[in-house]
């Protein structure tokens, strides 16, 4: 095995990023208190091609420093907007017909691998705060809440990594069509 170069990887422009297909999944991000969190959540959102984030309440939104360390050019690519609130987000996802999942621990909550999308459907997931979590409030706006199956003591995942986890359970079913799709193969 060798280590593929920059150029075998095939990089994207900005722009080729802006202009390409995404995924139809948008990210909600809830008083996220580390702008390396939100950094992270843009990279992970990068390289799944979702369609955009939104960042809401007290989190840090573009331009950071903390973000751009982490999300190495990924605020430039990723569209991006900025709510007073979930509820803002939630409202306006809901004008275009987007099922609003929680990604938290609830009572009758959907295993992450039990969730039943297609990939074409419009969905948005609300990632909470790193320590309290999705508030009740925005729960109660959702249409159901999605739980990542945790075997350890902690019971709590980073949520940068639970982004990661969520997103790439939600777009691995697509990827082999994508990569046709765009290859020609």
């Amino acid at each position: 095995m060798r280590k593929l170069s920059m150029e075998e990887l095939g990089r994207m422009s900005v722009e080729a990023f802006k202009e390409s297909e995404k995924m139809p999944i948008v990210v909600v991000l809830e008083n996220i208190r580390s702008a390396y969190n939100v950094g992270s959540v843009f990279r992970t959102c990068d390289a799944f091609r979702v369609e955009a984030i939104y960042i809401t309440g007290y989190s840090a939104k573009p331009p950071h420093k903390e973000i751009k360390k982490t999300a190495l050019g990924a605020e430039e690519s990723v569209h991006w907007a900025h709510f007073a609130n979930a509820g803002e987000a939630i409202a306006t996802l809901r004008e275009s017909d987007y099922t609003i999942l929680a990604v938290e621990q609830v009572a009758q909550s959907t295993m992450l691998h039990r969730l039943n999308w297609n990939g074409q459907e419009k969905i948005a997931v609300v990632f909470g705060n790193e320590v309290t979590g999705v508030e009740q409030s925005t729960i109660a706006l959702c249409d159901g809440c999605l739980e990542i199956p945790q075997l350890g003591m902690k019971h709590s995942l980073n949520i940068a990594t639970a982004a990661g986890v969520v997103l790439w359970e939600l777009v691995r079913a697509k990827i082999p069509e994508q990569i046709e799709n765009e290859t020609g193969s």
